[in-house]
């Protein structure tokens, strides 16, 4: 290399932003530029008086010099590798080396010509990564909880430990990795098998993110096991799905010990039944006679109220119960939503007075579907009683109902004392109560709104609550009108 053209090369290589050296065939850098001078913190006359051996890490030091020679030898023309040099102050700095051997007319080598890439901050960064991801590793391996992957096309990539060691149960004869396989798979009710569109695994290939799915596995009630699951979908950065990620839980003693409290209830509920209508039958005759003292007939009133208000109560244990073990019925025939409505507020008008709440209604002359008539007044009834006992005097509640298309929608706003962010998943729950009603001691057996979910529900329909603390709440039950 000679003349302009060795100048307009010495030139290159000094201002080069990458590290670059000639290095000649025994190892000895004959020239370096000041990129690479600063990447290992030597100066440049530093540098040419010594070999690239030299400055190479021990450890890399045996890779590097067999492809070296290897080069030298005529096997290759060219390498390229990843190693570590020695800065001056003793830290390691990773270079991406690029090795090319010059040769002469006749072959014989000349010299090499290296390019080193700093790569130490993104070697960092791997090593980073490659903990983190050691460490979900042993996340993945080692949480009590199932965890499932699902490819884009529904396939099973990869399960943990935990959800390998379950899935005899649900599919005893073995599965074949693809989502929505039918199985040894119940709904709730322990009776009723899983159709593929309810499968977990087949709803998060369809893009459904969900919590707390709940359901049996396994053929033998006296042996099966309860699971929650709960499925989010898995994007790259541009959005795009890359499948879906599956959580699943064991719940079988927390859902045992739920059916044994349902079947504890349900048994006091009906054995209090019989003996609490005969007092309620001699306390309406004992108040009815003419000889009582002024005194005692005021005293039985007030046991007859308290005899009425169990019987509510017990009445609401006893649908609770029909709930729970899906025996719920219901008298569907020709109803007026209007009217239900209409009627459920007059009733609840003078509660509403003594309060010092209004209490109005913008209903339309008729708003006719097909329901259980009674149970639908228990709707209403609930969620009217609600807003009036969760409001402050001077307080408003608005009850509407209206048509939808072909839904029904029944609407009870009120601006109470509203409801805590947190608690409005769990206002549907059986026996909840939430922290503002209990620290204002306000009455209740939390059955009311859990009463109202499961009505609603065996009519196809939905119930939604929105709400702001302070502010007030808004009950809006939809129903199929059915006409």
């Amino acid at each position: 290399m000679a003349g302009e053209n060795a100048d307009l090369w010495r030139l290159m290589l000094q201002h080069s932003p990458i590290g670059m050296a000639v290095v000649a065939p025994d190892g000895h850098l004959l020239m370096v530029n000041h990129a690479l001078s600063e990447m290992i913190g030597y100066t440049p006359d530093e540098l040419t008086r010594v070999g690239f051996q030299e400055l190479t890490h021990p450890d890399d030091l045996d890779a590097d010099m067999e492809l070296f020679n290897q080069t030298l030898a005529g096997e290759i023309d060219s390498y390229r590798m990843r190693k570590r040099y020695l800065h001056a102050d003793g830290h390691v700095v990773w270079g991406d080396l690029s090795v090319a051997l010059v040769r002469d007319a006749d072959g014989e080598p000349l010299h090499f010509i290296s390019q080193i890439l700093d790569v130490t901050e993104q070697r960092l960064n791997e090593e980073r990564l490659e903990a983190a991801n050691a460490e979900m590793e042993a996340i993945f391996e080692t949480v009590n909880v199932g965890l499932l992957l699902i490819g884009p096309e529904g396939t099973y990539e990869r399960m943990n430990k935990r959800h390998a060691e379950t899935m005899h149960l649900p599919f005893p004869r073995g599965h074949d990795g693809a989502a929505g396989q039918l199985g040894e798979v119940y709904l709730l009710d322990g009776r009723t098998q899983m159709r593929r569109e309810d499968m977990p695994s087949y709803r998060a290939t369809q893009g459904e993110e969900f919590d707390d799915y709940t359901y049996w596995v396994g053929a033998d009630p006296a042996t099966r096991s309860a699971f929650s699951t709960s499925a989010r979908q898995v994007r790259g950065p541009d959005g795009e799905r890359l499948g879906a990620v599956l959580a699943y839980q064991e719940i079988t003693d927390l859902i045992r010990a739920i059916e044994v409290k349902d079947e504890f209830v349900a048994s006091v509920s009906h054995e209090l039944r019989t003996p609490l209508t005969s007092v309620l039958g001699h306390l309406e005759l004992l108040c009815e006679s003419d000889d009582l003292p002024a005194e005692a007939a005021a005293q039985l009133r007030v046991v007859q109220r308290n005899a009425l208000r169990l019987q509510a109560l017990l009445a609401d244990l006893l649908l609770i119960g029909q709930v729970a073990d899906g025996t719920l019925e219901l008298h569907m025939g020709p109803a007026d939503a209007a009217a239900i409505a209409r009627e459920a507020v007059e009733f609840a008008r003078v509660s509403a007075q003594r309060a010092g709440i209004s209490l109005t209604a913008d209903l339309p002359e008729r708003l006719p579907l097909r329901a259980d008539a009674q149970r639908l007044r228990q709707v209403v009834d609930n969620l009217v009683s609600n807003a009036i006992k969760y409001s402050r005097s001077g307080d408003a509640a608005t009850v509407t109902a209206r048509q939808e298309g072909d839904r029904v929608v029944i609407e009870v706003a009120d601006t109470g004392i509203g409801i805590a962010a947190e608690e409005l998943d769990h206002v549907f729950g059986r026996f909840f109560r939430g922290g503002e009603a209990i620290q204002r001691q306000i009455t209740g057996t939390g059955l009311g709104l859990s009463i109202v979910g499961s009505i609603v529900a065996a009519h196809d329909g939905t119930v939604t609550v929105e709400s702001e603390q302070g502010r007030g709440t808004t009950f809006r039950a939809t129903l199929p009108a059915r006409l």
